[in-house]
C-alpha cells in the first residue's frame, strides 16, 4: 500500500512539475506564497499526515467517453460551460468542505455591493484569522486598497485579505456571510452554506454541482477573472516590496488557457481546485475536491486537460479514442 501511494505521488510530481514551476525570489524583495488555508499549524513537511485528514470513500467515475483518465480527487465534475454537457463526474452530488474556494463568493458579494475598489483599507487586530498572523505578510496597520485585497485573496489565497473584505463589507463579517448565503440561494446552490469569508471554517460546504454554478457566475465578473489568473503581484509594504504569487501554477503553463481559477486547502477539505479553461476551443469548467497530496489536484486537472485535448483531436480525425 505504501509503495503504491509513493508511486502515485511520484507520478503526480512528474505530471505537475512542468506545469507548476518553482517559487522565485526577486533580489531586494520578499516573496509571499500563502499556498492555502490551514486549520492547524502545518508540519515541516506538508505531505506528512496531519490531524483531521478527511476519510476517503470509493467513488465511481461516470463515463462521458472512452479511456477516461483516473483521478485522485474524491469529488469531481467537468462540464461544458456553454451547453452544460457533463464530460466527467465523480460523486458530483456529495457535499464536502471547500476551503478557500469560498473566496470566490467573498469576491462576488464585495463587487455586487458596489464598494469603491480604490478605497484604502487598514488591517486591524480583529482581522486576525484562525491561521494566525505568522502565515501572512498582512499585519495590523498595513494599508491596501480593496482592489489589492481582492487581488491577493483570489490569486494568493491571502486569508487576512479576505477577512478584511468581510469586515469592511456594509454591516461587517456577519452581514457579508449572510450576503454570501443569499447569493448562493440566488444561484440555485441549495447544497451550499458559507460560514466565513476566508474558507478557514470547515463549515463552508458545497457540492461539485453547486460549485459549477458558482464558477459560472464568478466568470461574469471581469475583476475576478483578471485577479484569479494573475501569476504574480508586487505589493509595496514600507521599505520593502512583497511579491505574491499564484497558488495555481497551471496559470503560467503554456498549454493552458485559464480564464478563472481558485485553489483551496484545509485539513477537513483536502486539496481543492476549481477553474474555467478553454480546451481545444471548448469552454470547460472543472471542479476537483478532496484530493490528498500537494500536487494531485493539479495532476488531475492536467490529465483531464490532456484527455479532452486527445478526444478533440481524434474526433476531428473521425475516430474517438
Amino acid at each position: 500500500m505504501l509503495a503504491r501511494r509513493l508511486a502515485g505521488r511520484l507520478l503526480d510530481l512528474c505530471v505537475c512539475f512542468g506545469a507548476l514551476g518553482l517559487l522565485t525570489v526577486v533580489p531586494g524583495s520578499a516573496t509571499a506564497f500563502q499556498e492555502e488555508t490551514m486549520e492547524v499549524p502545518a508540519p515541516h513537511d506538508p505531505e506528512l499526515p496531519v490531524a483531521l485528514v478527511p476519510a476517503h470513500r470509493a467513488g465511481l467515475l461516470a463515463p462521458a467517453g472512452d479511456h477516461m483518465p483516473t483521478i485522485k480527487s474524491e469529488f469531481a465534475l467537468v462540464v461544458d460551460q456553454d451547453t452544460n454537457e457533463v464530460l466527467m463526474q465523480k460523486n458530483p452530488d456529495e457535499v464536502s468542505s471547500i476551503a478557500s474556494i469560498t473566496k470566490l463568493m467573498t469576491a462576488m458579494i464585495t463587487l455586487d455591493a458596489g464598494l469603491p475598489l480604490e478605497e484604502e483599507l487598514q488591517l486591524q487586530r480583529e482581522d486576525r484569522t484562525s491561521a494566525g498572523w505568522t502565515a501572512s505578510w498582512l499585519r495590523p496597520g498595513v494599508r491596501l486598497t480593496r482592489a489589492q485585497a481582492l487581488h491577493l485573496a483570489l490569486m494568493s489565497s491571502e486569508n487576512h485579505a479576505a477577512q478584511l473584505l468581510g469586515r469592511t463589507y456594509p454591516g461587517g463579517v456577519e452581514a457579508a456571510v449572510a450576503a454570501m448565503n443569499a447569493k448562493a440561494r440566488e444561484l440555485g446552490m441549495y447544497d451550499t452554506i458559507f460560514a466565513d469569508p476566508t474558507g478557514l471554517s470547515a463549515q463552508n460546504r458545497s457540492s461539485p454541482n453547486d460549485l459549477v454554478r458558482m464558477v459560472k457566475a464568478a466568470y461574469a465578473y471581469p475583476q475576478i477573472r483578471e485577479f484569479s489568473v494573475s501569476t504574480e503581484y508586487d505589493l509595496p509594504m514600507g521599505k520593502h516590496v512583497v511579491r505574491y504569487q499564484n497558488t495555481n501554477r497551471l496559470t503560467s503553463h503554456a498549454d493552458w488557457q485559464i480564464g478563472l481559477q481558485k485553489t483551496g486547502y484545509i485539513n477537513a477539505a483536502g486539496r481543492c481546485l476549481v477553474l474555467q479553461a478553454v480546451i481545444e476551443g471548448r469552454r470547460v469548467v472543472m471542479v476537483l475536491l478532496d484530493s490528498i497530496g500537494r500536487y494531485s489536484r493539479f495532476a488531475d486537472a492536467q490529465r483531464i486537460h490532456d484527455w479532452l485535448t486527445a478526444r478533440a483531436s481524434t474526433s476531428k480525425g473521425g475516430t474517438l479514442q
